[in-house]
């Protein structure tokens, strides 16, 4: 059929064109289209892109210049980036591999990489672990060390010491670990942990917390032992566990955990956990049930913890613990740092500083015994018998064996022997009166009450009352014209009534004191002169002395032998006065700056020194360095402090007056010379200033004028710096700057300058002539001058006018230049006005301008927005109607072919059925020419034939 198809005629061109056209594009170029159709968004691309790179390359061809300006900017950017590389390379020194910080020999396991991983993994088989976290460069981590290998070298057998390297960027511990600071010390018993150690960077410290971690639990096994627990000035923690029945009693584990919750709590360890075993033991204080907690307190009642309330944990045993515990007193430990610690107890009120040297290690500690009997006694107000065991347990006084310390004290016991609370008294020191003795007279003024008007022999006043102390006080002073006391080596007493209460009486007991005696304070007996001496002399003296010394309150019980001093009258102290101490201890080896700063000297042997702040008072007063710290100065120290009218002088600290010249213009007072410049035989002009006060360097030049200008001999110009130098309180200032004037041979008749009044030159020396007048003085006043005292004194006079005058006249012309300058400088002021609100009117211009700028640019920015919109929405649209033509493309090819397909089965029909016409018609005679022929013949097929394939010709020229 294909070969018929292929000779037939006309039909035959067409269907050799058809097949041509179908064949090549049906046969192979057919199955060319059929294999991208999957993909043609991949066909496109790459078409683009071939189609890109020949248009580069065609205008390279035509422009060679642009080629050319491409290489060479690449060209550039690679020197610059391999000059920025290779310059970053010389710049960043990679990190040095960290060294071992600790020696080979010491027993500090050091992990100098920060290999964290493995000090978990040793700390697993150790029962007692310290982790000492540093960074080789902190100076701290570096003073520390040589504590923790002392600390390891005594230890070292019993705790595994592990230094870990937390800084070297390559480490775990640098990655895992985030430290604010360094270092920083962690303790672990066995899983419990971490517990880390804040404390002073000291080997007996460190060992001390390690040693506690270690045996958190303190085992009593006698009575001795448990007295030394009760009485220890630390709040004690017992637990009753019974171990007969099994190795580990029920509860005993959570109790072992609460002490070190209780450690991890509080790095002081202030609170010490205790174990008894022993059930006659366990019944002294009032522990019944093995699994019972108590918790000690000196004053107020002791606690059970009470397991019907609270779970029986560590966490609850801890917190009970610290929440309801009771202090004697505190160890304070400031960090070295900006801390609000010493702000914070100083708000609660007056606060005892004890700077002691204390050992952590030492078996035992003397003086804080003494100190913590102190502190109970002090406390003492209700006269508790479990107390006053303890303090005889303290004492080493043989006592009765122990019945009981529970809650209540059982019937069976013995009723402790009645104190005898002793009277309350007070030191009275009396004024001196005449101008030739060299006496004072000192006198124990005791408060006493009576019943129904009995004598007093015997009867004492249990508790102080302020009130009756202020009566017999005045009562006193309205009597004392009676006491004319006659010196002598026996002290004479006397009772008399009070005003105020036929009911009570006081007793005075006065001996006349020399104060001429050399080393009076450091003597244990008074030294007595014999003039008698009588209270109501009138006569004065009119020359200022020096501040007189007064024998030192500590020393009254050697003044007053026959007055009773023990302690009894200083017990519970605490509860009859509005001055209420809080106690505080200092290691003196670690904070003896504190010390010194509070007045103890910097050079000494013992370190022991005690200080009173009162912060609401503002002044704090210090034991005499010359006595020893010990129980009975510390008594009388705490008694004399808490008196309604206190004997104690308030310390003042002033600076070192060997820093500043003594010969200057205007003088520097310290605290040590304030009597010796101000009690001086001359006129002094005394400025109070601060380094703080902004105003006060604007009068320097003033002083130093007023200096030059007035005579060194007769005058004297000083400053003071009250802020580093302390003063009495009737020289003391509310406001800064502030001048005083002291005139001479009147220093008690001293004047404030006008507060309202500018401190300027002409005004001094008005305020100096008129308050130095010595017309005025009363002395002057009641001698008469003689004549020639007058007229020397005028001639003086006239020569001070006369130098004024001409100080004045200078003062005027320097007014008159200054006022010139004046003048000239408010011109160029004015000028300056002028040119400012030219700048400020352009200044406005241009805002306005730029708001306008600003405005258009916004609108500018809005259109381009919109416009740039719209190429967006347009591209998009564009590339639709790409896409959609090309797909109306692949369709088309797609009906190119089954056209061809179809014709070539249409041919191939007609063919076939035109030769069998053909052999039907030729017997037959021709029909007429005018016939119309069927719709089947032969010539119809052939035209369609050529219609298609002129069809396809075309479309294929058009694409």
């Amino acid at each position: 059929m294909s070969e018929c198809g292929g000779r037939g005629g006309g039909g035959s061109s067409s269907s050799e064109d058809a097949e041509d056209e179908g064949g090549g594009g049906g046969g192979p170029a057919g199955s060319d289209c059929l294999s991208p159709s999957p993909a043609p968004a991949t066909a496109s691309s790459a078409g683009r892109l071939r189609r890109g790179l020949r248009g580069a390359s065609l205008m390279a061809r035509q422009r060679p210049e642009l080629l050319c300006g491409a290489v060479a900017l690449g060209c550039a950017l690679l020197l610059a980036l391999k000059f920025t590389c290779s310059r970053a390379k010389d710049v960043i020194i990679p990190a040095k591999p960290p060294v071992s910080f600790f020696s080979p020999r010491s027993p500090v396991l050091d992990l100098f990489q920060g290999q964290l991983d493995y000090a978990e993994y040793i700390r697993r088989d150790s029962e007692v672990v310290l982790l000492f976290f540093y960074a080789p460069w902190c100076g701290q981590s570096i003073a520390a060390r040589a504590e923790i290998q002392q600390a390891a070298s005594r230890l070292s057998d019993q705790v595994l010491f592990v230094a870990i390297n937390c800084w070297w960027n390559q480490g775990k511990c640098r990655k895992q670990k985030h430290f604010f600071y360094f270092p920083v010390i962690y303790l672990y018993h066995r899983s419990f942990g971490p517990i880390e150690y804040k404390g002073p960077m000291s080997a007996v410290y460190i060992e001390k917390f390690v040693r506690r971690v270690m045996k958190p639990l303190l085992y009593i096994p006698s009575q001795s032992e448990l007295l030394d627990f009760l009485s220890n000035y630390e709040p004690g923690v017992l637990g009753y566990f019974e171990f007969s029945g099994s190795p580990q009693p029920p509860g005993y584990l959570t109790f072992f955990t609460s002490a070190l919750h209780s450690l991890k709590k509080d790095y002081l360890g202030t609170v010490r956990f205790g174990v008894i075993t022993n059930k006659h033991l366990a019944k002294l204080v009032s522990l019944v049930h093995s699994g019972s907690v108590y918790l000690h307190r000196h004053f107020n009642t002791s606690l059970v913890f009470p397991r019907e309330v609270l779970n029986y944990t560590a966490e609850n045993i801890c917190k009970w613990a610290l929440e309801n515990q009771e202090t004697l007193f505190r160890w304070l430990q400031p960090h070295g740092g900006k801390s609000l610690l010493l702000n914070n107890e100083l708000k609660k009120g007056p606060a005892l500083f004890l700077f002691i040297p204390f050992n952590p290690l030492a078996e035992s500690h003397p003086l804080i015994d003494e100190i913590t009997e102190v502190a109970l006694e002090y406390n003492n107000c209700h006269g508790d018998q479990v107390v006053e065991r303890l303090l005889r347990h303290l004492r080493r006084v043989d006592a009765p064996v122990l019945e009981s310390l529970a809650l209540e004290a059982p019937a069976q016991l013995p009723d402790p022997p009645l104190i005898t609370a002793s009277p309350c008294c007070n030191t009275v020191v009396l004024p001196q009166w005449h101008s030739f003795s060299r006496t004072h007279n000192i006198c124990e003024l005791c408060v006493n009450q009576t019943a129904g008007g009995m004598k007093p022999s015997s009867v004492s006043m249990p508790q102080c009352s302020f009130f009756e102390m202020a009566a017999a006080l005045d009562s006193f002073y309205l009597k004392e014209q009676t006491f004319y006391h006659v010196a002598s080596d026996s002290i004479e007493c006397s009772n008399f009534l009070t005003s105020y209460s036929p009911f009570s009486y006081y007793t005075a007991c006065c001996r006349t004191i020399s104060r001429g005696v050399a080393g009076f304070i450091d003597s244990e007996q008074g030294v007595f002169e014999a003039p008698t001496v009588a209270f109501s002399s009138l006569e004065k003296k009119c020359e200022v002395d020096a501040p007189s010394s007064i024998p030192h309150i500590e020393e009254n019980r050697y003044l007053f032998p026959g007055v009773d001093m023990t302690s009894t009258n200083f017990t519970g102290l605490s509860c009859r006065t509005n001055k209420t101490l809080n106690i505080y201890l200092l290691d003196s080896n670690l904070f003896w700056l504190y010390a010194e700063r509070l007045g103890a000297p910097s050079s000494t042997q013992v370190k022991e020194f005690a200080a009173i702040v009162d912060v609401k008072e503002e002044s704090h007063y210090i034991l005499d360095p010359k006595q020893a710290l010990m129980k009975l100065t510390l008594e009388s120290f705490i008694q004399n402090f808490s008196v309604l009218y206190s004997p104690l002088k308030r310390h003042l600290i002033g600076s070192d007056s060997a820093q500043f010249p003594s010969q200057h213009l205007i003088t520097e007072v310290t605290t040590d010379t304030f009597w010796e410049v101000v009690l001086q035989k001359q006129d002094v002009l005394l400025l109070y200033y601060a380094p703080w006060c902004g105003f006060c360097p604007s009068l320097n030049h003033v002083f130093i004028q007023l200096a030059r200008n007035l005579p060194m001999d007769t005058f004297t110009v000083a400053r003071i710096d009250v802020s580093q130098n302390d003063l009495p309180w009737e020289f003391m200032v509310d406001r800064l700057p502030t001048v005083l004037f002291f005139p001479c041979n009147r220093k008690d008749l001293s004047v404030k300058y006008p507060e309202d009044l500018p401190i300027t030159l002409p005004n001094l020396l008005k305020f100096i002539l008129h308050h130095s007048d010595p017309a005025s003085s009363p002395q002057n006043m009641a001698n008469s001058p003689t004549k020639e005292c007058l007229q020397s004194e005028a001639v003086l006079q006239r020569g001070h006018i006369s130098h004024l005058e001409r100080e004045i006249q200078k003062l005027r012309a320097e007014i008159s230049s200054l006022q010139r300058a004046q003048v000239q400088v408010e011109s160029q002021l004015s000028s300056a006005r002028r040119d400012e609100h030219r700048l400020r009117r352009q200044q406005r211009a241009l805002e306005e301008q730029h708001s306008l700028l600003r405005a258009h640019s916004e609108q500018l920015q809005a259109l381009y927005e919109q416009k740039t919109r719209e190429l967006q929405e347009l591209a998009r649209k564009l590339q639709e109607l790409a896409d959609a033509s090309e797909n109306l493309l692949t369709e088309n090819t797609w009906l190119k072919i089954l056209v061809a397909t179809m014709e070539r089965k249409l041919e191939g029909r007609d063919g076939a059925e035109s030769l069998a016409t053909r052999k039907e018609v030729r017997p037959k005679q021709p029909e007429p020419s005018g016939t119309p022929q069927l719709p089947g013949s032969s010539p119809p097929p052939a035209n369609v034939s050529a219609t298609l394939v002129s069809e396809r010709n075309n479309e294929n020229r058009t694409d």
